[in-house]
């Protein structure tokens, strides 16, 4: 039995909020009050958000690491993504922390990844200090976000200690916080003063035989693969001999080459880090999340927590359209599978699956944005491939009856919209779990809802409200299954042949629908260039051009007036496609196909199908 001491000198805080609510930009302020840059350092807003696809966006993707000192303490922070379907990010960042900031934003106040974060929270009996945000946002009601956050500790039934947190009051953006949520003014000091009183200690012993639980991995170009963790026991030296512990229950003699700890934004290599210290380590090639580090002469593996399964999957398949291989510097199936391979070893909550044939992967997530992300990565990397929709992963309980996710739908919309959202969504078999009025006209609504119900309705539901409306989802278990749903009600424009579409053929196909490309774009037989006002699908030639003639008659030669196409989004395409359809990715282009390019083809399957 080891005696476990406190390491007062450190304190490990995570940072946890419903997406937009501030964490990265509260980051921000306490490395600058800090004194972690330097006073001729140009730092830019959103400084953890290193990622292209977390600045363009304004998301963040992956958790970060970094530290500020407050007098003699250490205070190791770590960011965290707000997007429920990185919740994976959320969880195991958890084990490497002593206590929690949980950010609400005074406006919005509860949300439901709110919910979720604190639910993981508290049940790993994390110490909670709740930060207000945004108290200088116009229609701010902090005392009624308090006592909303007050009432969802309850309902998740936080224990006593739990239910006693401290509030702090911030505007992050304006750079002050306070006790009090009347005041304007000051700086950051009761953040910091509240970590340190408030965030337990990390319990660990120095002189005790080494534990290292690595909860996250890291790359770098020069030094390979960076296991990030967290020393429960001892102390770890560089080139110290070591036992990894590895998922399957093997073990491996390795040697840490390098170590390092966070010292602001920067990994700093040191000699030798102890108990409670969040540190990384270089030299062990094939290091993975969840492992742990031991003496070789005291090997004691720790548990890692059990990730939530995903619950959406697409097939990911090598690009065979007319097309393929142009934009691509990677195309073959090889290239695609190492890819979604190297992907999982650090993206814990997503799946890879091989299927009957080589040139298509199943590749499950916790949402369309988790995998769309994956998506637009590869792409960016110059991957070529296609994708098929989105789909919901069913289970099946003891007594056999078919099961299917179901999400908590929040929305807020203006009043005069309340009644076309539930109508649709009673269409997609969502059940209304509570309705109240907001101040300024807003109508908050909670939905239960099937998780394939909601594949596709955030354009429609933007379309609706005019864009207007706001709403936010989180995975909230498996329930029977609801019944089949009508998805899309309108079918799909397909060229005719291929070739290079013209004004003269768009102009007499847009009549029939909507139009996704303009005049001078590419496209060969199958892709799909617009959305069909019926609900069956048509073939158009949007390459037929103008016959000429020796006659002329007056009006026949005006010039021909198109309606501007639509610009459809990675995210939008993927809601678009049905089952028999698919995305073409590439580096360059989004194209809609459909599976069969041949029209005599997809009629003869249709009539087998009958």
């Amino acid at each position: 039995m080891y005696i476990l001491k406190l390491r007062e000198d450190i304190r490990n805080v995570a940072i946890i909020a419903h997406v937009d609510h501030g964490k990265t930009t509260l980051v921000d302020e306490l490395l600058k009050q800090s004194g972690t840059f330097s006073s001729h350092e140009t730092v830019e807003d959103r400084v953890m958000d290193s990622g292209d696809l977390e600045r363009e966006r304004g998301i963040t993707i992956l958790s970060k690491n970094t530290s500020v000192h407050f007098g003699d303490t250490k205070i190791n922070i770590i960011d965290t993504p707000g997007h429920a379907d990185f919740g994976g990010e959320v969880e195991r960042i958890l084990l490497m922390v002593d206590g929690v900031l949980l950010l609400v934003d005074a406006f919005e106040g509860c949300m439901p990844q709110t919910r979720f974060v604190l639910k993981k929270a508290l049940g790993l009996k994390k110490k909670v200090v709740v930060v207000i945000n945004k108290i200088d946002r116009p229609g701010a009601r902090p005392a009624e976000v308090v006592d909303e956050v007050i009432d969802l500790f309850i309902e998740l039934g936080a224990d006593e200690d739990q239910i006693e947190f401290p509030v702090v009051f911030a505007s992050a953006k304006e750079g002050y916080a306070s006790f009090d949520s009347r005041d304007r003014e000051g700086d950051m000091r009761p953040i910091y003063e509240s970590i340190i009183e408030e965030i337990p200690a990390p319990k660990g012993e120095v002189d005790e035989p080494l534990q290292v639980l690595f909860s996250s991995l890291d790359y770098d170009d020069y030094i390979g693969r960076i296991g990030v963790g967290r020393i429960e026991r001892g102390t770890v030296k560089r080139n110290q001999q070591v036992v990894l512990c590895k998922a399957d229950g093997t073990q491996q003699n390795v040697k840490i080459s390098k170590l390092y700890t966070f010292e602001g934004l920067k990994r700093t290599e040191v000699e030798s880090a102890g108990a409670g210290e969040i540190i990384c380590v270089s030299g062990i090639a094939d290091i993975n999340i969840g492992e742990t580090a031991c003496d070789p002469e005291h090997v004691e593996p720790l548990d890692f927590i059990k990730i939530d399964e995903p619950t959406i999957s697409m097939n990911f398949i090598v690009n065979t359209s007319p097309f393929a291989g142009r934009e691509g510097k990677f195309v073959t199936s090889r290239n695609i599978r190492d890819r979604l391979f190297k992907e999982v070893e650090t993206n814990v909550s997503m799946r890879v699956e091989e299927t009957d044939t080589t040139d298509t992967f199943k590749v499950s997530g916790r949402g369309e944005l988790h995998l769309s992300i994956l998506i637009e990565t590869m792409r960016r990397e110059g991957y070529e491939f296609a994708v098929s929709r989105p789909k919901v992963i069913f289970k099946r309980d003891e007594k056999g009856q078919l099961l299917e996710p179901m999400e908590l739908l929040v929305v807020e919309v203006p009043s005069e919209y309340v009644g076309t959202v539930i109508e649709k969504l009673g269409s997609r078999k969502a059940e209304l779990k509570d309705m109240s009025a907001h101040d300024g006209g807003a109508t908050h609504l909670e939905f239960s809802v099937p998780s394939r119900g909601l594949i596709g309705y955030r354009s429609e539901f933007l379309t609706d409200t005019n864009g207007n409306g706001i709403m936010n989802q989180i995975f909230d278990g498996y329930e029977p299954y609801k019944g089949d749903i009508q998805m899309r009600e309108r079918g799909s424009i397909v060229v005719h042949e291929t070739g290079e579409s013209n004004a003269y053929g768009l102009f007499n196909t847009q009549d029939r629908g909507k139009l996704f490309i303009g005049p001078g774009v590419e496209v060969y037989e199958g892709m799909i260039v617009g959305e069909c006002a019926k609900s069956e699908d048509i073939v158009c030639n949007v390459c037929k051009t103008k016959h000429l003639t020796n006659t002329r008659a007056s009006g026949s030669d005006d010039a021909l007036r198109l309606v501007p196409p639509t610009t459809l989004s990675l995210e939008q395409c993927m809601e678009f496609i049905a089952d028999d359809e698919l995305l073409e990715v590439t580096p360059e282009s989004l194209r809609l196909r459909k599976m069969i390019l041949s029209k005599e083809l997809r009629l003869k399957q249709q009539f087998k199908n009958k």
